[in-house]
Order: C-alpha cells, then sequence, then structure tokens
C-alpha cells in the first residue's frame, strides 16, 4: 500500500472561496477584529428600548463600529491574539539594563490572599493592620539593603521614582535657599529618563564625558563640576549602562557633596549589587529602585510597575506622603501629612500588589539567597562575554556586571548589522538584547541574561550568537537581511514605520 500523502498546493485558493485561510500548524492567522463581518445571530442581541432616557448627564454614546460576533469568536479572536504575545515565560529574554527575570508562583499565590487582594485604601487603618505591616516591613527591608533609611513605597514606576527622588533634592535645596543651584550632571551614557526628570524638575542638564572608558572619571567628573556653585547634584546609574561598575564613584561622591551637591543613583541595575554592597556606602543620598527589575515583579504588560525611592534620613522629611509608621503601641498606622513633604505624588499607597510580590520574594531568599542571586546574574553575563569575545568586539576592559556589551564592529565589515542580529535571534525563537543602547557606543548590543535563566539556555544563546558570527566570518551573509523568516509578520521597514506609522486602522488602507 502507498504510504506517500499527495501534497495539495493551497496558494490558488482564497479565503473567500474556500473558506481555509492560512492556518498552518495551529500558528493562527487573526483578523483584527474590526474586519469581521456582523453575524445575524450575536452573542447579545437586546431589542431596543422604547422610550430611553439618558439619565447619565453625559452625551450620548456613539456607535463604536465593531462587529456583533458570538462570544466563541470573541474569546477566540483574543486568546489567538496572545499567543503572539513573547514574554519570560515564553523564553529567554536577555534585555540589557531590563532585568526581565522569572517571576515566582508564590509572589502571584500572596498576592492573591483574600487579606492583600480584597483591601481597599480608604478602609480604616485598624481593619488592615497586615497589609500596612507587610508596607512597613518592606520600606525597612529597602533600606536596610540600600543603606537609605528612608523609603516611600509611593511611585508608582521608575520614572515616576525618579521624578519623586528628584523632587525631594529640589526641595531641600529651597528650603536652604540654595536657588543658584540649577544644574544636574548627567553622564553621556545615562538612561534617557535621566536628563528628562531633571528638566521637568527646572534644572539644566550638564554631560559628563564617559567615552573614553565607558566610566566616570575624575578628571572628567572635575571639568563638567566647574566650581560647584551652581551644581545641585548628580544622576549616575551604577552599575553605569555600559554593564560596567563605577569604580571611582566613592571619591566623586564626595567632591559632589563638598560641592553642596546631592547625589542621586538610578537604581535600574540594582539587581547586580543588591545584597553584596549597599549604595549609601558609596555616597548616594536619593535612589529609586525598580522592583521588576531587582526582586522579580511582573514586568511591563504584565505590571503596573513600582518605584520607591530610599533617602538618607536628612531627606526623610520631604519624603511623599501618606507613609506607613510604626506607633508606640506596636500598631501601624499613615502618616498623612509631613511639613515639608512633597505631598501625594500617587492615589493611595503605591501599586500594593507589586509590593506584596517584591517582600515575598525578599523573604524567600533571605539575606544570603539575595546575595547569591546577584552574584549568578554578574556570572552568567562574564560568562557570556567570555564565551563571544572571540567573536564580537568588546568595547571595554575588564569584567562587567550584570550585564554585558558587545558590537557589531566586526560584523559591520561584512555587511551585517546589530539589527540583522537581532532579527535574525527573533528567527531562533528568543527576544532580541537591547540594541543600539547606550547610544555611545557605536552598534551596540547590550545583553543580560539576569540570575534565573539555566546554563542550558544560556549555552544555547551562545551557540546561536556564535554561529552568526561564524556566518558572517565565511561570507554567508544574505540571510541576515531576511530575518526573521518563520515568524507571522516578516521584518518591517523600520525606517518608514517610524517615520510614517499608522496610528489608526483604515478599511481603505486595507481594500488597497
Amino acid at each position: 500500500m502507498d504510504s506517500t500523502v499527495e501534497k495539495v498546493d493551497f496558494t490558488h485558493m482564497n479565503e473567500g472561496e474556500h473558506a481555509i485561510g492560512p492556518q498552518r500548524g495551529l500558528n493562527y492567522e487573526t483578523k483584527l477584529l474590526w474586519e469581521y463581518e456582523r453575524t445575524d445571530d450575536p452573542a447579545v442581541d437586546f431589542e431596543e428600548p422604547s422610550s430611553f432616557r439618558n439619565r447619565t448627564g453625559l452625551d450620548e454614546r456613539k456607535e463604536l463600529g465593531l462587529p456583533q460576533v458570538k462570544e466563541p469568536t470573541v474569546v477566540r479572536h483574543f486568546v489567538r491574539l496572545s499567543t503572539k504575545n513573547y514574554g519570560i515565560d515564553n523564553g529567554f529574554f536577555p534585555l540589557g539594563s531590563c532585568t526581565m527575570k522569572h517571576n515566582p508562583r508564590l509572589n502571584e499565590k500572596m498576592a492573591r490572599l483574600a487579606g492583600f487582594a480584597h483591601v481597599h485604601p480608604e478602609q480604616p487603618v485598624e481593619t488592615v493592620q497586615g497589609a500596612l505591616e507587610l508596607m512597613y516591613d518592606l520600606q525597612h527591608t529597602l533600606g536596610e539593603l540600600t543603606g537609605l533609611p528612608a523609603v516611600s513605597l509611593a511611585p508608582a514606576a521608575g520614572a515616576h521614582g525618579e521624578l519623586a527622588g528628584m523632587m525631594v533634592i529640589k526641595r531641600a535645596h529651597e528650603l536652604a535657599g540654595n536657588t543658584h543651584k540649577t544644574v544636574v550632571l548627567c553622564p553621556d551614557s545615562a538612561h534617557g529618563t535621566n536628563p528628562a526628570t531633571a528638566v521637568t524638575c527646572g534644572y539644566t542638564v550638564r554631560t559628563i564625558d564617559t567615552k573614553g572608558t565607558g566610566r566616570l572619571t575624575v578628571e572628567a567628573f572635575k571639568e563638567a563640576l566647574g566650581d560647584g556653585k551652581d551644581v545641585a547634584g548628580m544622576m549616575v546609574t551604577n552599575p553605569n549602562t555600559c554593564g560596567l561598575f563605577e569604580t571611582e564613584i566613592l571619591e566623586i561622591a564626595n567632591m559632589l557633596h563638598e560641592a553642596g551637591g546631592y547625589f542621586y543613583c538610578d537604581g535600574a541595575n540594582f539587581n547586580a549589587l543588591v545584597g553584596n554592597i549597599r549604595p549609601g556606602d558609596f555616597g548616594v543620598d536619593v535612589m529609586h529602585l525598580n522592583l521588576h527589575k531587582t526582586f522579580s515583579t511582573p514586568h511591563g504588560g504584565g505590571g503596573p510597575g513600582s518605584g520607591p525611592i530610599c533617602v538618607t534620613s536628612d531627606l526623610a522629611q520631604f519624603l511623599p506622603v501618606p507613609h506607613v509608621k510604626k506607633t508606640q503601641h506596636g500598631t501601624y498606622d499613615l502618616e498623612r501629612e509631613r511639613d515639608h513633604s512633597l505631598g501625594r505624588m500617587k492615589g493611595f499607597h503605591g501599586q500594593f500588589g507589586m509590593h506584596v510580590r517584591a517582600l515575598t520574594y525578599i523573604l524567600s531568599h533571605g539575606a544570603d539567597g539575595l546575595k547569591q542571586a546577584s552574584q549568578d546574574a554578574v556570572l552568567s553575563a562574564n560568562y557570556i562575554m567570555a564565551k563571544l569575545k572571540n567573536h564580537y568586539h568588546v568595547p571595554f576592559e575588564g569584567p562587567c556586571m550584570h550585564e554585558c556589551l558587545l558590537t557589531d564592529k566586526k560584523q559591520k565589515e561584512q555587511g551585517v548589522s546589530t539589527l540583522d542580529i537581532a532579527k535574525g535571534l527573533v528567527e531562533y525563537g528568543i527576544h532580541p538584547m537591547t540594541v543600539y543602547f547606550p547610544l555611545t557606543v557605536q552598534g551596540a548590543m547590550l545583553i543580560e541574561p539576569t540570575e534565573t535563566e539555566p546554563k542550558q539556555e544560556v549555552d544555547r544563546f551562545i551557540a546561536i550568537m556564535t554561529r552568526f558570527a561564524k556566518q558572517t566570518e565565511i561570507g554567508d551573509t544574505e540571510i541576515f537581511h531576511d530575518y526573521p523568516l518563520s515568524t507571522p509578520r516578516r521584518r518591517l521597514d523600520e525606517v518608514k514605520a517610524a517615520r510614517q506609522p499608522k496610528l489608526k486602522y483604515s478599511a481603505a488602507e486595507q481594500d488597497e
């Protein structure tokens, strides 16, 4: 009996004629919801009410233009769309400076406990003592880990924390009469939010040059500082955005303090330090923490974010309210007003669900576990650098911290760019690393494996990157310009997409 199966050519068929569609192997091609045709028997089909009168006081809602379809169609539509998302639960996510680590399911279990999930911020404090105790314990723990004892959990995300932190510095200078201090120093490799936050707070930004070494140097800092009379503070990420520890930071911090400025530390890369060194010990006055980066709360669309700030005891009086405090009777209360406080930065108490998850992560690890997590993150990054340094250009000497920085300098000679390599990783089911950042390094590839990736996954990434390098070396480069090949959507014209984005669905354009 002939067991061969005749192959059928579906290319001549179209969806209108045969209703087959291009689905293959459960890789669904999903239309936009607007493209569905109205069915004669939708899931909900109420008759138009007679003598209807709008009682809301608002304008009558206009027709949304959405199709009326059955409930299974709606559910399948969104479930199929969800399968196109890529997240940390799908695979390796080596985004530099983003710390896309595994979110332990224990965190989610704790956040769903009724005493946490079902409380309301307006409840009397005596009915939410457990929730307030959790916030108080998190404040204390973050203060211990950073060496900055005064903590506010209010900010809603990292950039919001930056804003709160710089407002603390601004407030301190204003009350001291330092209206002449109008400048904030930022390295040229800083996260873009740093200078943006400083400008938002009314400061002028002066850049510190780091291009030569990838690090701050005393000489470059002195040049930017000048006589220091107009300098209100400095915003620095440590480890920095090149994945390097700022080895001269203590001397620089001392010089800044002598000039009457405050040291703001961007805590985006605290994952490399936690449990090993406290930023307060190298001169930091104010710092924000991204709970998702260091303490495993959900990141991005799985958020929401949370960006607590930690400050020195001298600056505690300026923190936002409300603030959880412990009474002399051992109970917990809310400090709702403070003479020199910034006031409210956000409604109520910040992102409480993220506070639950972060404290769960901290307590389940303990001091020794947090220390090991950071050390494992640093080890993973240096392992990748050691394996790839002979295949890719490493712009700065020495070991890295929790992320390593490579460039496309060698590959560019053969016509393969960082973008081509990133698209190649998509083809192999790996989310690309951070590309073209920091801006001070041409063709940058910033890779952060985190401590939660098993060695076999890191080795697979190394093998793919090595394969790309060897293909480039022998001139087998054409395929790189076509990657990705197997995804539901192929490669975009990114320049055109950036310059001429289509922000609104148009049926007419689809017909064209």
